[in-house]
């Protein structure tokens, strides 16, 4: 048992935990029979205080493949296996994640516990989509398997639960057959917020898309965008150069950053000077290309501990979704980021497609993420924009969430009493619990 300060990966709130781990079944097992209280923890990429606890069994070490079946597209894991060793092993064989989200440092139990969602969640949905069957401990020791047949109930609310179900052992999901390992990846300006939504609409049927925006324009080029839209490239896509090794992986490049920024150095000025940079590097209205998958997929991971560059303080994200034909709730959003000077670095706009789950974070519509310094006053607004949220009738992702307060949980999703009722089936004492379920009021 080590205790350490821990946090996940805003860097708030930091909290001093007991960390255990264990690599076998049965050492999880007397693990579970031991503690008190604990939540599981991954590889801590989640934004808020979901996987932070008193106690906390990591589950890094419990990290194998179990199965492969590389005719069919069927891989069989243990939880604490990262996404980018998955890539390193099916990519050469011809396959691809079916929905990954901007990192591939996360685990298959993180995903399974957000139900992380990607570019091409209107296309293939979230990753419980792809789950054909998933084994749990639960708070009593003992295992159980579940999948969409099997325990349904347990099933639904492991997947977006957050880890207060149990801890996930073992995953079995179908991938995604490729030919290559690069994107045909074009890009498009959009001069203002209406301009994006019209080409996220125009270009709905490609598998991948998503938008940066510009948080702090104003005037006519309010919410200028660059939209990003892709698909799996085939042999005969590439470039001559490329078709000798099709299922190259890419290079693994090592940058760092070296140091936690000082907390005046993010500021609405060199925000607004990001943006120009950024907004201005497309030279061209549309850009039509070929990227390896890494680029398109994951372009923060190039730079390890990129979330320092906020500072000692910490970063929330503000992540929500909102109806469809709820586009004034999106403008009125951005306009009060914009009228208060609270751009962030890292504004992205995506499309779900339909999703009807208990507790997972995607239905159809719009959502928008933000970055946000810890900051004085930062809370208070983000109350402010909760309401417009919920006026539109959205609602926030558990996942990326550090300070949400349980009536805006309850009023987003109306399945909460239903998940509640799932919790305390399976985990009766509240024994698996963490900050963020305290907190909401999920967990006594």
């Amino acid at each position: 048992m080590a205790q350490k300060n821990i946090a996940n990966w805003g860097n708030y709130p930091v909290i001093e935990s007991n960390e255990r781990s264990f690599s076998f079944d049965d050492q999880l097992e007397h693990l579970v029979e031991e503690s008190d209280h604990f939540i599981p923890r991954g590889n801590g990429r989640c934004y808020g205080d979901a996987s932070l606890a008193e106690e906390t069994i990591s589950t890094l070490k419990y990290d194998k493949v179990l199965s492969f079946d590389t005719v069919n597209g069927i891989l069989e894991c243990q939880s604490g296996l990262t996404l980018d060793k998955i890539l390193e092993i099916i990519v050469p064989k011809g396959w691809f994640l079916p929905v990954t989200p901007g990192t591939k440092f996360i685990t298959v139990g993180g995903a399974v516990g957000s139900d992380v969602h990607g570019k091409n969640h209107h296309v293939d949905g979230s990753f419980s989509s792809h789950i054909m069957e998933m084994q749990l401990i639960l708070a009593d020791s003992s295992t159980i398997i579940c999948s969409p047949e099997k325990n349904a109930d347990l099933f639904e609310a492991t997947c977006g639960g957050m880890g207060l179900t149990g801890l996930v052992t073992r995953v079995k999901f179908r991938l995604k057959k490729i030919e290559t390992s690069y994107i045909k990846q074009k890009q498009i300006k959009a001069e203002s917020l209406d301009d994006i939504i019209r080409l996220f609409e125009e270009y709905k049927d490609y598998t991948y898309s998503v938008a940066w925006i510009d948080c702090l324009k104003k005037g006519k080029h309010f919410g200028r965008s660059i939209l990003i839209l892709g698909e799996h490239a085939k042999v005969e896509d590439l470039p001559e150069k490329l078709k000798s090794d099709p299922l190259k992986l890419p290079k693994k490049i090592k940058l760092n950053f070296p140091f936690n920024l000082p907390s005046f150095a993010l500021n609405q000025f060199t925000v607004k000077a990001f943006n120009f940079l950024f907004y201005g590097k497309n030279f061209k209205k549309e850009i039509d290309n070929v990227v390896s998958y890494e680029p398109f997929f994951y372009p923060l991971d190039v730079m390890h501990n990129w979330n320092r560059m906020y500072g000692k303080r910490g970063f929330v994200q503000y992540q929500f979704v909102l109806p469809l034909n709820s586009k004034q709730g999106l403008i009125e959003i951005v306009k009060k980021i914009n009228e208060r000077n609270m751009g962030s670095f890292l504004t992205v706009l995506k499309v779900f497609g339909q999703q009807e789950s208990i507790i997972s974070f995607p239905k159809e519509g719009y959502t928008l993420a933000l970055d946000f310094p810890v900051r004085k006053g930062l809370f208070e607004f983000l109350d402010e924009l909760d309401q417009v949220v919920l006026q539109y009738g959205g609602r926030l992702y558990m996942s990326k969430d550090a300070r949400m307060k349980p009536e805006v949980l309850k009023a987003g999703y109306p399945e909460l009493d239903t998940f509640r009722q799932i919790v305390n089936k399976y985990n009766p004492t509240n024994k698996i619990r963490s900050v963020q379920s305290k907190r909401l009021g999920l967990t006594a």
